[in-house]
C-alpha cells in the first residue's frame, strides 16, 4: 500500500499567502477527512481564551504564527532571536543580517554551535518580518519604514543564504570583499572565508549593487576545499525560492522527500548525518555540525527513509507464565483499588499522565480477564474524558477543557501549565489525552462518536497534515531535523528546543491509535511517519548518539537538543537519573522497537550512569528498570525483581506497578 501526501510551497520571495500551501494530492485526502468550514466551526464553538500570550509578532498579514518551529525566534519575543537553519547560523542585525558557520566545541555536558555573525549585508534596514514559511524555509522582509528593501530566504539542509531586491540598492557588506570575477567574490570574517555569486547586479570591494529582483548568495567555504571543488560549489550557489516535503509509506518504509526551488537548477545540500545522500552528487566534503560530520552535495532534493515503527498501545501477554499471570492479576487489583476518580490532575498535562496512567491499568484488567476491575476503570476515565471532550466544556468550567487562540491558531487546554498558554510542550500533553482516549473508544462507536469532534481538534492542533483555516500543518515537526520542537515562542538565542523525544513519539503514537480508532486514515498514516522519524531521531541523536566527534562530551544521552546546542541536562533536575528518564517516559507498548536498539553495551553504559550505585529508588527508577530490561533476559529478570520492590514513591504519575511488571515480563 502507498500513501502520499505533499505540503507544497510557493516562492519564498513571494507576497504572503498561507503557510504550507497544499498540492492537490494533499488536498484531496485532507478533503476525504476533514471539512475545513466544519472545523472551524467546532473551533468557534469551543470559545476563546481571555487573552492571547502571544503578544505583537514580526509577521506579514495572512500568515499562521509559526509557533514551536526552528526560526519562530524570529516571530515572537521583543527582538528577533538568532537561527540555525543547519548547517549554518543566521541573524537580524541593526541594519541588515548576517551569517556564520558555527564552530562546534564540546564540553562535558555540552556540545556548542552557537550563532557566529561572520559574514552579512548592511541594507539600511530598521525592521523585519517573516513574510513566508514552508516545510524547511523561512522568508525574511526587511523594511526601512515602510519601504520593503529585500527579502532573505534560508533553508535548513543548505548552507546558503539568498537575498533579494525588492527595488534597486546597494547594500554594503561587513568587511571588504574580494572580486573573484564579474559577479563572484568573496568575504571574510570570523576567520572563515564565504562566496558571493550576484546575479542581476554588481559588485566591488565594498558590497553590492543590485536591480529590483536581482538577487546575492552566500555560501561557506568548507574547509580543505580545493579550486575546483569551489568553482563547483560557487555554480551551484543559487538563489532559493522555497521548499516541499513530500511522505510516503512503501515497502515497510516511512519515506520523506525534502525539494527546494534553486531558480530551477542544482543548489547546494547539506544531510544531517545518517540521512544519507540519495539522488545527491557530494562533493567529498563535510562541514561541522551539531551532529557531527555532515556531506556538502549539490542536488535539488533531500531524501531519506527510515523504518516503519508500528503504532501499538497494547502489550502482548499471550508469552506469559502462568505465574507470572496471576502475580500481575493480582497487582492490577491491587492498583485498580486505588485509582480514585476525584484525583484527577486538571491541567492537560498532569491530567493527561493521569488518564494515560489509568488507561494503561485499563488495558491490562481487560487483557487478563478482570472484568469487575476493567469495568470500573473504564467509568473513570469516561467520566473524565467526557469533561475534556465536550466542546461547551469552557461554558462552565475553568479546567479541564479547551479553548481557542484564534490569534496563534491554536487550541489551549484549561488549566495551562508548563506555558501550554504559550504553546510549550503541547505534543506532549495532548499525546497522552488522546492515547488514552484511544486505549477505551477502541471499539467503541459511541465513544468515538460522543468524543470525535473534540479530539480530533486536538489532534490537529499537533498533527494537522495539512494546513487549514485553524491550524498550521504539522505544528511541532521539523521535517529536516526529524524531531519535533517544544517551545512555542522560542525566545532563545540557541534556538527552538526539545526536551524528552520519548513523550514526542509518545504522543505520535496516540495521534495515529486515535486516528485508526476513529476511522481517520489521515491521522493514522501522519501519526505513523511521525512515530517512525521522531522514533528513529530519538534512537540515533539521543539515547545512542554517534559521539567520536565530541571527544570532550563525556556522557551517553543527549537530552536537550537544541537549534545552537546538544546538552546532557534537564529543566527540571540536576540528578543523574534525569537526563536518560526523561528520553524514556512513558515507554508505550511500543518503546522497545526503538530505545534498546543500541544494544546491550549502550543500555549498561545508560545505565552505569543514570544509576551509577545501581539504586532505581530514584525518579524515573521504574522506565530505567523497563529499560534495563531489553539488555537480555537475565537483565529482565533482574529488572523485574527490582520493579517489584520498588517504592510506590517514584513510580511516575503516567506509570503503575502493574504495567511497569507487565512491560519488563513481556520483554523477558
Amino acid at each position: 500500500m502507498l500513501t502520499a501526501v505533499a505540503l507544497l510551497a510557493n516562492a519564498c520571495t513571494g507576497p504572503g499567502g498561507a503557510d504550507h500551501p497544499t498540492s492537490s494530492a494533499a488536498a484531496s485526502d485532507a478533503a476525504t477527512t476533514t471539512d475545513g468550514a466544519a472545523q472551524a466551526r467546532a473551533v468557534a464553538a469551543l470559545g476563546d481564551v481571555a487573552t492571547s500570550t502571544v503578544g505583537t509578532m514580526r509577521l506579514a498579514d495572512g500568515l499562521t504564527p509559526p509557533t514551536n518551529r526552528w526560526f519562530s525566534g524570529l516571530v515572537f519575543g521583543d527582538a528577533p532571536q538568532p537561527v540555525f537553519p543547519t548547517p549554518i547560523s543566521w541573524q537580524v542585525t541593526g541594519g541588515g543580517f548576517a551569517a556564520g558557520l558555527p564552530d562546534v566545541t564540546a564540553t562535558e555536558k555540552t556540545i556548542a554551535a552557537g550563532a557566529v555573525p561572520q559574514v552579512g549585508f548592511d541594507l539600511g534596514a530598521t525592521s523585519t518580518l517573516v513574510s513566508a514559511y514552508d516545510a524547511v524555509s523561512v522568508t525574511v522582509e526587511h523594511r526601512d519604514g515602510d519601504t520593503v528593501l529585500g527579502h532573505s530566504v534560508v533553508a535548513e539542509g543548505s548552507p546558503l543564504v539568498t537575498y533579494t531586491a525588492a527595488r534597486g540598492e546597494t547594500i554594503t557588506a561587513t568587511s571588504p570583499m574580494t572580486p573573484t570575477g564579474d559577479d563572484t567574490a568573496t568575504l571574510s570574517g570570523g576567520g572563515r572565508t564565504w562566496q558571493v555569486v550576484v546575479r542581476d547586479g554588481s559588485l566591488d570591494t565594498t558590497g553590492v549593487t543590485l536591480r529590483r529582483g536581482g538577487s546575492v548568495v552566500l555560501l561557506p567555504t568548507p574547509d580543505g576545499a580545493s579550486a575546483a571543488q569551489v568553482a563547483t560549489l560557487r555554480d551551484a550557489a543559487r538563489p532559493l525560492g522555497g521548499s516541499n516535503l513530500e511522505r510516503r509509506a512503501s515497502g515497510g518504509s516511512q519515506r520523506t522527500t525534502l525539494s527546494y526551488d534553486f531558480a530551477g537548477g542544482d543548489g547546494v545540500l547539506v544531510p544531517q548525518p545518517g540521512q544519507g545522500t540519495t539522488g545527491l552528487r557530494c562533493t567529498g566534503l563535510r562541514v561541522a555540525t551539531l551532529m557531527g560530520p555532515a556531506p556538502v552535495c549539490t542536488g535539488t532534493a533531500l531524501r531519506f527513509a527510515v523504518d516503519t515503527v508500528m503504532p501499538s498501545d497494547r502489550l502482548d501477554l499471550s508469552g506469559l507464565s502462568s505465574g507470572e499471570r496471576e502475580t500481575l492479576a493480582a497487582q492490577v487489583r491491587e492498583d485498580a483499588a486505588e485509582v480514585d476518580a476525584s484525583s484527577y490532575a486538571a491541567d492537560t498535562y498532569g491530567g493527561g499522565k493521569d488518564l494515560y496512567r489509568v488507561a494503561t491499568l485499563y488495558r491490562l484488567a481487560v487483557s487478563l480477564g478482570l472484568d469487575d476491575q476493567a469495568s470500573a476503570l473504564r467509568t473513570s476515565i469516561v467520566g473524565e474524558l467526557d469533561q475534556w471532550f465536550d466542546p461547551a466544556g469552557c461554558g462552565d468550567r475553568t479546567a479541564r477543557c479547551f479553548l481557542a487562540d484564534p490569534t496563534v491558531h491554536g487550541l489551549v487546554g484549561q488549566q495551562a501549565s508548563f506555558g501550554s498558554d504559550e504553546f510549550n510542550d503541547h505534543h506532549f500533553h495532548y499525546g497522552y489525552l488522546l492515547s488514552a482516549a484511544a486505549m477505551v473508544a477502541d471499539g467503541d462507536e459511541g465513544l468515538v462518536s460522543r468524543w470525535r469532534t473534540v479530539a480530533d481538534l486536538v489532534a490537529a492542533d499537533i498533527a494537522s497534515p495539512t494546513a487549514t483555516e485553524s491550524f498550521p500543518a504539522l505544528r511541532v515537526y521539523d521535517p529536516y531535523a526529524q524531531h519535533s520542537w517544544a517551545s512555542g515562542y522560542s525566545p532563545f538565542a540557541d534556538g527552538n528546543n526539545q526536551e524528552s523525544s520519548s513523550e514526542a513519539v509518545s504522543a505520535w503514537n496516540g495521534v495515529a491509535r486515535w486516528g485508526a480508532v476513529s476511522g481517520s486514515s489521515s491521522l493514522e498514516s501522519t501519526g505513523t511517519w511521525l512515530l517512525s522519524n521522531e522514533a528513529a531521531s530519538a534512537q540515533r541523536d539521543v539515547l545512542d548518539p554517534d559521539l567520536s566527534a565530541f571527544p570532550g562530551f563525556t556522557h551517553r544521552v543527549v537530552s536537550l537538543t537544541w537549534g545552537g546546542k546538544r546538552d546532557h541536562a534537564t529543566w527540571f533536575s540536576a540528578a543523574a537519573a534525569a537526563p536518560a528518564g526523561i528520553e524514556l517516559i512513558p515507554m508505550p507498548a511500543m518503546a522497545g522497537e526503538y530505545v534498546g536498539a543500541g544494544g546491550q553495551r549502550q543500555i549498561q553504559r545508560v545505565l552505569d550512569e543514570a544509576v551509577p550505585d545501581g539504586r532505581y529508588d530514584v525518579q524515573f527508577g521504574d522506565y530505567l528498570l523497563m529499560y534495563r530490561a531489553l539488555g537480555g533476559k537475565a537483565e529482565a529478570a533482574a529488572a523485574l525483581t527490582a520493579a517489584e520492590r520498588l517504592p510506590d514513591a517514584v513510580i511516575d504519575s503516567a506509570n503503575t506497578r502493574s504495567y511497569l511488571l507487565a512491560w519488563i515480563m513481556t520483554r523477558g
